[in-house]
């Protein structure tokens, strides 16, 4: 599944986790939408319709176990900041609902949301996260993502939304880059179904893979301008330990990942039961 103008897509189809595998077709993370080709709104718009149809062993043109017809993609989460939506609006097709959460909301300044600063101040940027600053400010980013009252409405109205019986079709979820505020959100519905450690990091170390590529142009003409490519790496790329802060913060703050769901996203069994029919 390759959409060139929208990087960093995959599906969470196939992760196993304690109530079986992750279905295919249903859920997928990317990075903004806002520089769609025309043939790739199109392309969007399928999400989820020859998954479904592929992996069910269902007739052709999209049809799941039932034989019913998959309505593809229907609904998008973008978790950026209302700065950062209104200077580059996602570029979606008729008939998929948009659902704006803001994450960061109450955050002064988060590294995560000013990487738009990397193009119109490349030196500047660089100055504020050298000496191994990046690798601090990311960790007390993902930090916000769990302590921030934006970050707690953000990510339960988007498991909400994903336990939505009204709603057919698969669903997005991206943020700028789609690796930080979307990689704590693919954390942590994986970790709701019950996936390994080894996988959801896993998924969260694969931004390396699927990301960096893609924005090799950008760190050329960035190092042409004298931005140390090492300097970039943590930036532009994950890193275990960034993912490590989030849940010791969930830790250190609730005790436990069910706990968070329950106090800090007011999540009650039955929504997480829910979650579980309609995903594995």
């Amino acid at each position: 599944m390759t959409i060139p103008s929208a990087p960093n897509l995959r599906d969470l189809g196939g992760i196993p986790t304690a109530s079986g595998p992750v279905r295919h077709g249903r859920l997928f993370r990317s990075a903004t939408l806002s520089s769609l080709s025309d043939a790739d709104v199109a392309a969007i718009a399928r999400l989820g319709q020859s998954d479904s149809a592929t992996r069910s062993g269902s007739a052709k043109n999209g049809a799941d176990r039932s034989g019913h017809e998959e309505p593809g993609l229907r609904a998008v989460y973008d978790l950026r900041t209302s700065a950062e939506a209104a200077a580059a609006p996602d570029r979606l097709p008729p008939g998929i609902a948009l659902v704006p959460l803001d994450v960061l909301a109450d955050s002064s300044l988060s590294v995560a949301a000013t990487l738009g600063d990397l193009h119109s101040d490349p030196q500047g940027f660089a100055k504020t996260l050298e000496g191994g600053k990046a690798e601090r400010l990311f960790e007390d980013t993902y930090r916000d993502l769990i302590r921030l009252p934006s970050a707690l409405g953000a990510y339960r109205a988007f498991v909400l939304g994903l336990t939505d019986g009204d709603r057919a079709g698969a669903a997005l979820f991206h943020c700028t880059t789609g690796k930080d505020r979307t990689g704590w959100a693919a954390a942590l519905v994986l970790g709701l179904l019950g996936a390994s450690e080894e996988h959801i990091y896993a998924d969260y170390l694969r931004t390396n893979t699927d990301l960096l590529p893609a924005l090799e142009p950008v760190i050329v003409q960035l190092g042409e301008q004298g931005i140390d490519r090492e300097l970039l790496l943590p930036v532009l790329g994950v890193q275990a330990s960034y993912l490590d802060a989030a849940f010791a913060q969930v830790r250190e703050q609730f005790g436990s990942l069910e706990r968070y769901a329950r106090d800090g996203l007011g999540l009650s069994p039955q929504q997480l039961d829910e979650l579980r029919v309609r995903l594995t």
